[in-house]
């Protein structure tokens, strides 16, 4: 696993990502248990209620989980200079915390504005994974 050693920022991104989900998946519960909230019933779409927003939150990092691993697989197979890879890796880590916090605290612009800023982190990551084959 020597190859993986300059890509060590990535993996310790990958698992801040885990902890994140979790840290999200704590919260929602919380808030369904201090709503009392039924079990299974659906929640109700109103940004103005914390607990719609943390289970968007928690869906919306779901969403693109999927696609950071896949771009790093691809990234980490390419094998391109590991300082972009790992950069870009924490940019999307960096997006997707003020997007979950700006969801807590219902701030919509800055929301949309750490959502473009982890969607970077993901271009970045397949580009410099092209760039690599080129």
């Amino acid at each position: 696993m020597e190859f993986l050693l300059p890509y060590k920022m990535t993996i310790w991104v990958i698992g801040s990502l885990g902890l994140l989900l979790l840290l999200q998946l704590v919260v929602l519960d919380i808030a369904i248990l201090s709503q009392k909230h039924i079990p299974g019933f659906t929640i109700e779409a109103n940004h103005e209620h914390f607990l719609f927003r943390a289970n968007r939150a928690l869906a919306n990092s779901n969403e693109s989980l999927g696609i950071f691993i896949v771009f790093v697989l691809f990234a980490l197979f390419s094998q391109p200079i590991a300082h972009w890879i790992n950069g870009f890796a924490v940019v999307y880590l960096f997006g997707r915390i003020g997007h979950m916090l700006c969801y807590y605290f219902n701030l919509k612009v800055l929301r949309s504005i750490f959502f473009a800023v982890s969607l970077l982190g993901l271009i970045g990551l397949f580009a410099t994974a092209v760039m690599a084959w080129l």
